[in-house]
């Protein structure tokens, strides 16, 4: 009996929340690791930053994987890989070890459980007009993730130390492997009507311009989350403001993103996607000018992370539903795990540049400007995407 539609929807949020939950952790075990073991911390943000790469490059290939063999097939590898990078990590005993489980096996877990094999799943499983709220629903669960995991993860350090709450991580990712069941979605080529292979998909994308504006919109959408999650503390505290202030904007901007997100997944459904992605950037850039000209206080940064926070992650049900309809959804997870590839190389250049630009200046003047007028070009670059009216046609 197929399972219902709320019910893979719940399912997915649910997935959705503790994936991004879990890798949104992973700073917290800096300080803790690094004293019991004598590492640098430099050390430690290698293999973080190793992994956030190689979470972009093996996307796509975790993408054609679910494609070929359904997504349950592929969420269920990627959370027995989570388990095991975690076990990992909690037993390492040397910085090889551990760059093993941290960087290697947990890079190539975040691919495989990760949202973009979540939302291409619901893509198939779904009817057209549950996909955008759907995609909406799974991005704001991402955001709670963000919100609510991380705290608890930092209780358990608190109460059983980093390596029981490693364990406990793994034994937490073991136990979300059955809400992968209701997100069988292999694919159907003959109902889908694409009878295309993997690499014809792959060409037809890539030699498409509309491809490569969703790209560099997805790189400038990584660029700013990165830039802002790593080192918006740091120039909070630059500013003269209260450290915990850093903390607080963090949590600000993934709260609102909830709402953010589902906002974003409702007017997939009912406007425009192009425009949509158009509005979200420019607004980002907007919102980031008025900030960097205006007064650094409490209050002021209080809202520039609310409405950062609307606008967060919202390019992702807009960006999922215009490859769908672009490309079609038989191949989906694949094209989408290259434009998501995008946002991890614009991840890995917004956090890097700005700490290169801080080392040299001592200021984030410079960050704050590339980042604005990033956001002006990708709402530019995405007024040529064709948004059809109806899903791309069936292929002979």
């Amino acid at each position: 009996m197929a399972a219902s539609p709320r019910l893979r929807i719940v399912c997915a949020v649910v997935l959705c929340a503790l994936s991004m939950g879990l890798r949104q952790s992973f700073g917290l075990f800096l300080g803790p690791m690094t004293a019991f073991h004598g590492w640098t911390a430099s050390a430690f943000a290698v293999a973080i930053a190793a992994q956030v790469l190689l979470n972009g490059v093996s996307q796509p290939i975790c993408g054609n994987l679910a494609d070929r063999f359904g997504g349950r097939t592929v969420l269920w590898s990627g959370w027995g890989l989570y388990a095991l990078g975690l076990a990992i990590m909690a037993a390492a005993t040397s910085l090889a070890l551990f760059y093993l489980g941290a960087a290697l096996v947990l890079g190539i877990a975040v691919s495989a459980a990760g949202f973009p094999i979540v939302m291409a799943g619901l893509s198939r499983l779904l009817p057209p007009e549950l996909r955008g709220r759907a995609t909406g629903l799974a991005t704001a669960g991402s955001s709670f993730g963000q919100f609510s995991v991380v705290p608890i993860v930092q209780a358990g350090i608190d109460l059983f130390g980093w390596q029981g709450a490693l364990y406990a991580m793994a034994a937490a990712a073991i136990l979300a492997m059955p809400l992968a069941l209701p997100l069988a979605d292999r694919p159907n080529p003959q109902h889908e009507g694409r009878p295309q292979g993997a690499a014809q998909a792959l060409r037809e994308a890539l030699l498409t311009a509309h491809f490569w504006c969703l790209f560099f919109g997805f790189f400038v959408c990584g660029l700013h989350v990165s830039f802002l999650t790593v080192h918006l503390p740091g120039f909070v505290a630059a500013c003269g403001l209260h450290p915990s202030w850093g903390a607080n904007a963090i949590a600000i901007i993934g709260l609102f993103n909830i709402l953010g997100a589902m906002i974003s997944g409702e007017l997939s459904s009912r406007w425009r996607r192009r425009e949509l992605l158009v509005v979200i950037y420019g607004g980002r850039a907007v919102v980031m000018l008025a900030f960097h000209l205006g007064p650094k206080t409490e209050a002021t940064l209080a809202l520039f992370s609310a409405l950062m926070g609307l606008l967060w992650l919202s390019t992702v049900p807009p960006t999922v539903r215009l490859v769908a309809r672009r490309f079609g959804t038989q191949w989906l997870a694949t094209i989408f795990g290259l434009v998501f590839l995008g946002h991890q190389i614009g991840g890995f250049t917004g956090a890097s540049l700005a700490g290169v630009i801080w080392d040299r200046t001592r200021r984030y003047d410079a960050m704050w400007v590339i980042a604005i007028l990033a956001g002006g070009l990708a709402a530019l670059v995405n007024l040529p995407v064709r948004d059809p009216r109806t899903p791309a046609p069936a292929r002979a």
